[in-house]
């Protein structure tokens, strides 16, 4: 979606500090759990135009809920291998080839919603019943480096805040307002 940097750690650096950014002080488990809501709101607002893109190359209201679901599916092993193993190796991932190949267009909202929301759900809940002392635990990412449970749970939700402003300006862009 964006140019690479030529050094992949500044440029992990400053994707974990835009999505904190995102969060600021605001409780990562709130802004989690209000994601649900807000999704259905913005892909009501889409209507017709969910699978209409802004430009070749980016993604659709569509799009970006499926990478949506996939970041929760990835997140979900995160958490549980980092809760499980002592400093294990959290694996990245390429999240246009995902979308690409694990998606299919005619797969409906229903079905990723369907997807997502018990995967949400369920990471909530082992949150909520996490101690200070589990979030302090470390994977080790392999494009990030260390990353806490507490960190990887702050980055989640900083990147819920990112993916449904980009479905706003999307709906924007295809519908020609000013501001996308």
């Amino acid at each position: 979606m964006t140019a690479r940097s030529p050094d992949p750690v500044l440029e992990a650096r400053a994707y974990q500090e835009l999505l904190l950014s995102l969060l600021g002080t605001d409780d990562p488990a709130v802004v989690q759990s209000q994601t649900s809501e807000r999704l259905h709101a913005t892909i009501a607002e889409a209507g017709d135009q969910l699978h209409a893109t802004p430009a070749p190359g980016e993604w659709s209201v569509w799009g970006c809920l499926a990478h949506l679901v996939d970041a929760e599916l990835a997140v979900s092993g995160r958490y549980r291998w980092i809760l499980t193993v002592d400093r294990p190796t959290l694996p990245g991932y390429d999240q246009d080839l995902w979308v690409e190949k694990t998606h299919s267009p005619d797969e409906s909202i229903d079905q990723l919603l369907s997807i997502w929301q018990p995967l949400r759900q369920a990471n909530l809940r082992l949150w909520d019943a996490s101690s200070l002392a589990t979030r302090e635990r470390v994977g080790l990412h392999q494009e990030r480096g260390p990353e806490s449970y507490d960190l990887t749970f702050r980055l989640i939700a900083g990147h819920d805040r990112f993916h449904l402003d980009q479905m706003q300006k999307t709906i924007a862009a295809v519908r020609g307002r000013p501001g996308a």
